[in-house]
């Protein structure tokens, strides 16, 4: 009885683990969608946040994996680790949970796999395009100015004395 139970806990642990997957994959499909549209109205409006380096790469670099993997003609590892972990609760790939269907019909559509790599590789393109056209600012470099101000001498002017 005590097995039973014990796996019947890993068969929810399981489902729960691919439940976060889902929601982290569908996360991460929303950033590089939504930051795309948040990049291109940033800049239109001539808002700064929308030339920040570090968020630029990091979308740069998520959709970059992306096209790539739709390149090579790849499997998702999400998707992969997804079904995995659902096999292993004994569940469909779909998912059992609301949520978990919810999620998994608005990322998985039924389009030809070809087709969808064409899409990231061409969404990974524009990307790109907007990257170079409309380019992040750089990281400043700050200067410790207060500590250079507290140096005698340094950077101050030379006062000769009369006498």
């Amino acid at each position: 009885m005590q097995a039973q139970e014990a796996n019947g806990g890993l068969l929810l642990f399981y489902g729960i683990l691919a439940d976060v997957l889902v929601a982290i994959h569908f996360a991460i499909v929303a950033f590089v969608v939504l930051g795309l549209l948040a990049i291109l109205g940033g800049v239109a409006c001539k808002r700064s946040w929308a030339r920040n380096f570090w968020f630029r790469l990091v979308h740069l670099v998520a959709i970059g994996f992306i096209a790539i993997e739709g390149f090579l003609g790849m499997d998702c590892p999400l998707t992969i680790w997804e079904q995995q972990l659902r096999d292993a609760a004994g569940q469909n790939f779909s998912g059992d949970s609301f949520m978990s269907r919810l999620i998994h019909r608005i990322l998985f559509v039924n389009v030809d796999p070809e087709i969808l790599n064409v899409c990231h590789i061409a969404f990974g393109a524009l990307v790109l395009a907007t990257f170079l056209l409309a380019p992040p600012r750089w990281p400043r470099r700050h200067k410790l100015e207060s500590t250079k101000a507290q140096e005698p001498g340094k950077d101050q002017p030379q006062v000769k004395e009369a006498g």
